[in-house]
């Protein structure tokens, strides 16, 4: 299994779609890296920045999911830096 490290950016037009936004990420937490969110009060917006190393599929299933929340915007930027992680089996 091959990890990668990616960004991906997240901006929130509606509040309503917080909780299910915090709980898809909350799933992932094993492979978050870090974390930022800037409220844009003045606009009624926050953007979000999520630094994540985790498989292909895990990065894209994440983002996919983000992106299909209401009022809720994704894009991910993948690094060149991929991982070769050891199955323990």
């Amino acid at each position: 299994m091959d990890t990668r490290v990616a960004v991906i950016s997240i901006i929130v037009e509606k509040e309503t779609s917080t909780a299910e936004l915090n709980r898809l990420l909350s799933q992932a937490g094993e492979y978050i890296i870090g974390r930022m969110g800037i409220p844009y009060r003045a606009k009624g917006i926050s953007i979000i920045s999520v630094a994540i190393d985790a498989p292909q599929d895990v990065i894209s299933t994440l983002s996919g999911r983000i992106g299909r929340l209401s009022g809720v915007s994704a894009k991910t930027a993948y690094s060149n830096v991929i991982t070769k992680v050891e199955d323990p089996s």
